[in-house]
């Protein structure tokens, strides 16, 4: 047997252990435009900067400090940061999850820096739309302390999930020397890394307020390019004044942003834009006159906003409790008289026709940067308190309007992403946009378990909430169940939808696989662990998800499960992982003797599956007796065409 044919084992130098390695594949497209740019350094390969400048047509080659841009202490370690790889890995938790076995939705708990690390083989370049609300830096929220070294490490020890225990995460005040660069260190490395999951057409939006904005657009002009600038939205986040002592030289603020960047400069066709994409329709039901779309055409009021004269009969039904018309009497007898306003499930809406619009294929409906119709912070505390009751303890909460403004301009079918995600609010949002246009976006969030601390007084109630809902007093635990409530209200309000309402939780750790994670600092105990590579605490699930990470495979994608029978009785589990790409055994043994039926069982599941692209099979290194049984369990696999073998 020739050793090419041997199962091929991961070790942790194989790609498909890590995250992508960032800096290698800059440097291979360097190469590949600019060979004379690669040259050797101290530490290996590097960039000849100078030749750099030359091919530019730079003429400041002795003024390299004095550049445009933002700069600041840690900005090199931050960038450093966002480019080393994680050999993390993500746990499934089907327990604290609903619909685990067909819904489409992500929320994973853990530092959001190494999860959008360990997501960029799935999911890079699939995501329409990332919506954050990080924090504002206003002195009273924590910046995450990022460790250079070993993050996963630091993220265990700042969770308190290391027999270390927790540590504090203590707020960012005006009074360190470090007050804004601490808050950029933190945005600067998650910002780079979530550019790489937008698509082509992409749009990433942030939550921000006068604290940070400036700096903020400045980090996203280097990382997106100021041509990719699709503008600010603004919002008026509250009706109820400070009193006077909170105002700043007696000014209300009131106003906070919305900052939109695009993935690719666009400048003929915005991307941020409401138009058809795959099979969602444009016009998905029918009128009067045929197939049209429904638009409501009553909006809330607070306060000073009410305005009687918005508040007539329509087709002899006037708006809802709390609601007034967004159009003019006149308007609307006009749209009565052409019979372009129906009543759907009880409510008044415009019909909207093709004709209408007089649209063809790629147009699209701006809307304007004054997001007029989105609700209030208080209204967004409301929404909380519908599914929480009023003693959850969360002060700020983005109202669903906000993110929901943001969803109706995208494709119906579009992948969201919140790796700031509070209390859930973009999640929730997502699920209720869903259920109005039957749509199918999917969400993917991530939040921190930030421990809440009953101590602290800003803290208190929301741990108590915790505490009476029996769970671990974090942040975390208030996203899962948001998430959890407002899926099971959106069902009872929407009897007949039968979209995604659940979510798959995962948990941001340490690999399953010892290999992967050398312990230097005790070669002995490395040495014995050499023998199983498999952390004994972790489950087959575990691994299974943890392959799916590190081959880059959506951790939503189908999971089959066939069983053979071998020698002695034993039972062999095999799983097919997204209609056979990738065929999975994880058995702790393996006898000579089934070699031979669990080869042609794996065979014949691929061929009756007859997947589109290649095939990847993986064992458990250790289950084999010996190296003859493992290069003739390859032989076979490989006679029949599957050529990638691996173990671990």
């Amino acid at each position: 047997m020739k050793n090419k044919d041997a199962m091929k084992k991961l070790t942790a130098d194989d790609p498909e252990t890590k995250s992508p390695d960032i800096k290698a594949e800059n440097l291979a497209t360097l190469r590949a435009l600019f060979p004379e740019l690669i040259t050797e350094g101290a530490d290996g390969v590097s960039v000849n900067v100078d030749v750099l400048k030359q091919l530019v047509g730079d003429q400041t080659v002795t003024d390299a400090d004095e550049k445009y841009g933002l700069n600041w202490h840690g900005k090199r370690r931050a960038r450093q940061l966002a480019l080393t790889p994680s050999t993390g890995t993500l746990r499934p938790c089907p327990d604290e999850s609903v619909d685990w076995d067909t819904t489409q939705n992500l929320m994973i708990e853990g530092d959001n820096l190494e999860v959008l690390k360990l997501l960029q083989k799935s999911y890079a370049g699939k995501v329409k739309l990332i919506y954050i609300d990080p924090p504002y830096n206003t002195g009273k929220d924590f910046v995450y302390p990022d460790n250079f070294q070993d993050n996963i490490k630091n993220y265990l020890e700042l969770t308190g999930q290391t027999d270390e225990g927790g540590k504090k995460l203590s707020a960012n005040t005006e009074a360190s020397g470090r007050f804004h660069t601490d808050w950029l260190n933190m945005m600067y490395p998650r910002l780079k890394l979530a550019r790489n999951l937008l698509s082509e057409d992409g749009v990433i939006c942030i939550s921000m307020d006068d604290h940070e904005v400036s700096n903020l657009r400045s980090v996203c002009d280097e990382f997106f390019g100021e041509e990719s600038f699709v503008g600010i939205l603004t919002w008026i986040t509250t009706t109820q004044p400070d009193n006077i002592g909170k105002a700043r030289f007696g000014l209300q603020q009131n106003i906070e942003y919305v900052l939109m960047y695009s993935r690719c400069a666009r400048i003929e066709l915005p991307p941020f834009i409401l138009r058809t994409s795959g099979n969602v329709p444009k016009y998905p039901h029918q009128g009067k006159f045929g197939r049209c779309r429904f638009e409501i055409i009553e909006r809330a009021f607070e306060g000073a906003y009410a305005r009687p004269t918005m508040r007539f009969k329509i087709l002899g039904q006037a708006p809802r409790e709390g609601k007034q018309w967004q159009i003019g009497e006149a308007q609307a007898r006009e749209l009565e008289h052409s019979g372009r306003v129906e009543i759907v499930d009880e409510i008044v809406k415009r019909a909207v026709y093709p004709e209408d619009e007089a649209e063809t294929e790629g147009s699209f409906n701006p809307f304007w940067a004054y997001l007029e119709e989105v609700k209030t912070s208080q209204a967004g505390k409301a929404e909380l308190s519908q599914l929480f009751g009023k003693g959850h303890g969360v002060d700020t909460v983005k109202p669903l309007s906000l993110v929901q403004e943001l969803l109706n301009h995208l494709p119906a079918n579009a992948l969201v992403v919140d790796f700031f995600a509070g209390t859930g609010t973009t999640g929730h949002a997502v699920m209720a946009q869903n259920a109005i246009d039957n749509g199918k976006r999917r969400y993917i969030v991530v939040q921190l378990p930030e421990t809440l601390d009953p101590d602290n007084a800003r803290q208190k109630n929301s741990a108590d909430f915790c505490d009476m809902l029996r769970k671990q007093k974090s942040i975390a635990e208030l996203t899962k169940e948001r998430l959890r409530r407002a899926g099971k209200k959106i069902r009872e309000e929407n009897p007949l939808f039968a979209g995604d309402l659940g979510f798959r939780v995962f948990k941001l750790d340490s690999t399953s696989i010892r290999e992967w994670e050398t312990n230097r600092e005790d070669l002995e105990v490395a040495l014995l662990h050499s023998i199983e590579h498999i952390k004994t605490d972790r489950t087959e699930q575990d691994i299974l998800f943890e392959l799916l990470l590190k081959l880059g495979l959506d951790l939503c994608v189908p999971i089959e499960t066939k069983r053979v029978e071998g020698s002695m009785k034993q039972i062999h589990e095999i799983h097919s992982i997204g209609a056979g790409s990738l065929f999975v055994c994880l058995s702790s043994t393996i006898p000579k003797a089934d070699v031979e039926s669990l080869a042609h069982a794996i065979v014949a599941w691929h061929q009756e599956l007859k997947p589109a692209g290649d095939t990847t099979i993986v064992f458990r290194d250790s289950a084999f007796a010996d190296d003859v049984a493992k290069t003739n369990l390859t032989a076979i696999l490989q006679q029949y065409g599957l050529e990638s073998v691996r173990s671990i």
